[in-house]
């Protein structure tokens, strides 16, 4: 292909040789294509003879040739499966490079499928840069190399913000501490950027070379000898490396620098780990549950698939595909909705009888017309019927300990049957920046960038079995959820991190957004009909291997505790433990509303397809919490939990005990097992409220060292268990508790373990008539059947009687 000028600028990237070796290390030809055609060259034939060398010398092992595809991409938020922005919402592609819309520090792309990882190796990266806005400020552009975390894992690596820094600020060349001048004032002129690395006993001589794009002048030269470790780790574009990160809240004129493009970003070498199974995306993850309908609909699929954000001459269109008889049969194509970026289908009357392999394919257009295809492949399973069903409950995922990855392997050797996430999937400072409030379509892409963090973790369990996901109040970006029924919340001005006042505070359409990407592959729900508000409703029933659930919204509908003003987090620390204060109770104050409690009188009559039942919800029916986030602080009134409203409480739970349910839930980073009491202690149902993937704000349970009366703890006599009664007066029998230490460990792992961080199981016995539940701790090995994996008082097996008060267990 030829410019307008008649020739052609694109160097020879490399020999046929060198592109047979390029194409059997697993590079598309569509990769191969765009970097012949008619883009500027990156820098001289020489160094252009050198790339090509060096992957021709390199061995086939470690053959990891990339270059964006930028260039043939069109214009949209997502930069492409093989790379992780930071922020999303601050990066775009357009007119095919990658541009920081952000003037903010440390605005960085990482490549996901490329790691420096040998340190006998040599390397080389070249890119294109330009400024789009110079100013005085200037934070630079350039690479970024040793990027990583104490776990020097890719994804935990890409949320790191230092590392050695190679680029240009103004006319200047940096090189780690080192400052070169260029030859010319570059002002907003494109460069590009050459980095080569060459081991050196240990050490890694970096070649640097900066030429002017239009001409590839060369502008400077630099050689410098650094220790191997400092380069290895992620490899990320930055803009304005040399400025701090703000978040979106502190943006200010005064924090900001220049904002720089990419393009033409091109890395080989045999120091380079080439992993192309790390791409995410652009199909993300797939969600889905199978349920039997009760209808004539006979058990009815439904499936989610994520994207990246895509753009508006994207393809749009997804498809499902089944394997049956040994050959792939479409089940139809979904459009994608352009804000939630998912494509959700339907099937009814699926035969649950035998396991079916699905697939998910998308077709990503290119400006040539041509396309690459993305597949996401899994297992439908057969309906566990006839046998125990093994469901899995997880909780809050705080990002200090992402991305899990105890958890998530434990979860794979166990093999659930179902998986159930309670809520909190993510937190307002998940991977840094901040949190957007408004516009709504930023807000939106800012929460779905944190949401991707989930699906990245756990998109493996996910895959192949059903799953359960509930949003809760950090999904939708608030430090609490006091729902009102989808009412706005008023003077925001006094709690922009809605801790303490009730409404929500986010957008309509980015609430929405944040309930379908949860739950949209859930069984349709028992009455959909908005709030007026417009906020989506979901609750609704599944049934699973003869086990009937509720899905419930604990705080969609709950009051607020400044309707009877009280100030959060303040209000009656001065009153006496045992003291339960009236007035903060009434019969107008609502937990499940109106709509959700006659669903769930309805739920706990109807026994067709199932035998025993389940109430899956974000958090205890409890307050099952005496100290936070200290084990030395006090907190007397924790309106958060869902053991507030008491009379509303004590309502659901009198519904509830018809049902014979064993409550699952979360949210409050604290392992409990406890059975309610209403009108008489232990009358009730049980409650197992599973420890946190990774706590975050901690809670304990020691009621025994603020003077607390107890009865009749358990026989095996563990302290702080037994019966009590909550702040708010609510009868509850404890029966174990998993209090965590203070968690001070460096290690993101060994932090979590220590703030009482794991996961629950739950074996529904459908024969026995049987609930058994295990409380595993994080940083184990669930194959070695140690009993310390689980903490103390688990596992516990209950008779189905024992929720209806018919107790058994002492």
């Amino acid at each position: 292909m030829k410019c307008s000028n008649g020739k052609s600028t694109q160097p020879k990237l490399m020999s046929r040789r060198a592109a047979l070796k390029f194409v059997g290390a697993g590079v598309g030809a569509g990769v191969l294509a765009a970097s012949s055609g008619c883009a500027r060259s990156l820098r001289n034939q020489k160094a252009d003879t050198a790339l090509a060398e060096l992957a021709v010398n390199t061995d086939a092992s470690h053959v990891t040739q990339m270059q964006d595809n930028w260039q043939q991409t069109h214009d949209r938020v997502w930069l492409g499966g093989e790379f992780w922005a930071n922020p999303m919402e601050d990066w775009q592609v357009k007119e095919g490079h990658a541009h920081c819309i952000n003037p903010g520090g440390n605005r960085s792309v990482h490549s996901l499928t490329h790691q420096l990882k040998h340190k006998q190796g040599s390397f080389e990266i070249r890119v294109r840069l330009q400024s789009l806005a110079p100013n005085e400020n200037d934070g630079g552009g350039g690479v970024r190399l040793g990027v990583r975390s104490e776990l020097n894992e890719y994804r935990s690596n890409c949320f790191v913000r230092e590392g050695y820094d190679v680029g240009v600020i103004k006319n200047t060349l940096i090189v780690g501490s080192e400052r070169i001048p260029l030859k010319i004032d570059i002002a907003d002129k494109p460069v590009d950027l050459i980095i080569m690395g060459k081991p050196q006993v240990g050490a890694m001589l970096l070649d640097v070379e900066v030429h002017l794009a239009e001409n590839q002048r060369l502008l400077v030269e630099h050689s410098l000898l650094v220790s191997a470790d400092e380069v290895l780790g992620n490899v990320a574009l930055v803009s304005n490396f040399a400025l701090p990160a703000t978040d979106f809240q502190s943006d200010a004129k005064e924090h900001n620098g220049s904002r720089y493009r990419f393009s033409d970003w091109r890395m080989a070498g045999s120091a380079f780990e080439y992993l192309p199974e790390q791409r995410f995306g652009p199909i993300l993850w797939t969600m889905y549950t199978l349920s039997d309908s009760q209808s004539e609909k006979g058990f009815v699929l439904k499936l989610s698939a994520l994207l990246g954000p895509l753009g508006a001459k994207d393809n749009q269109s997804v498809e499902l595909q089944v394997k049956r008889r040994g050959q792939w049969a479409s089940l139809g194509h979904s459009q994608i909705d352009p804000a939630a970026s998912l494509a959700s289908f339907t099937h009814e009357n699926w035969d649950e009888s035998q396991s079916a392999e699905f697939r998910v394919v998308y077709n990503q257009l290119l400006k040539d017309g041509s396309h690459t295809t993305d597949i996401y492949s899994g297992t439908i399973q057969a309906d566990p019927k006839g046998r125990p069903l093994r469901m899995a409950s997880l909780t809050c995922q705080n990002d200090y300990a992402f991305p899990y990855a105890p958890v998530a392997e434990n979860l794979q050797k166990l093999n659930p049957d179902l998986v159930f996430f309670s809520g909190d999937q993510l937190y307002e400072h998940h991977g840094g920046f901040g949190y957007v409030r408004a516009p709504a379509q930023r807000a939106t892409l800012n929460y779905l960038r944190m949401y991707y963090q989930f699906g990245w973790s756990f998109r493996e369990i996910m895959r192949d079995r059903p799953t359960v996901c509930l949003p809760d109040d950090h999904d939708v970006l608030q430090g609490n959820l006091w729902g009102e029924g989808g009412a706005p919340m008023q003077h925001i001005e006094r709690d922009p991190s809605a801790s303490i006042l009730g409404g929500y505070i986010q957008p309509v359409s980015m609430v929405n957004v944040v309930h379908k990407t949860n739950t949209a592959h859930h069984p349709t729900g028992f009455d959909t009909t908005p709030n007026p508000s417009g906020i989506s409703s979901y609750y609704g029933s599944l049934i699973y291997g003869d086990v009937g659930f509720a899905i419930l919204a604990d705080r969609q509908w709950k009051s607020a505790p400044e309707g009877i003003g009280v100030v959060v987090g303040a209000t009656g620390q001065n009153e006496a433990p045992g003291y339960v204060n009236p007035d903060f109770d009434g019969p107008d104050l609502a937990l499940l509303g109106q709509r959700q409690e006659e669903y769930l009188k309805q739920w706990g009559q109807d026994w067709r397809g199932h035998k025993l039942k389940a109430v899956l919800s974000q958090t205890v029916f409890a307050g099952i919490a005496t100290h936070q986030p200290r084990p030395d602080r006090y907190l007397k009134y924790d309106f958060d939990s869902s053991g507030w409203p008491a009379s509303a409480r004590n309502n659901a739970i009198d519904i509830m005990r018809e049902s014979a349910a064993l409550h699952i839930c979360g949210d409050t980073h604290l392992g409990t097992l406890s059975q309610y009491g209403v009108h008489n202690q232990r009358d009730s149902n049980w409650a197992f409220c599973s420890p946190a993937i990774a706590a975050g704000w901690p809670r304990w349970w020691k009621p025994d060292a603020v003077g607390f009366d107890v009865k009749n703890r358990p026989e095996h006599g563990l302290a702080n268990t037994g019966e009590y009664l909550d702040a708010f007066g609510n009868k509850m029998y404890v029966y174990a508790v998993a209090n965590p230490l203070v968690g001070k460990s460096a290690n993101r792992y060994v932090q979590a373990h220590e703030k009482g961080s794991g996961f629950g199981m739950i074996t529904f016995d459908i024969e026995k008539q049987t609930y058994t539940l295990e409380a595993y701790k994080f940083l184990i090995d669930v194959t070695d059947n140690k009993a310390t994996n689980q903490y103390d008082g688990w596992p516990v097996t209950i008779h189905k009687d024992e929720n209806r008060g018919m107790n058994q267990l002492r």
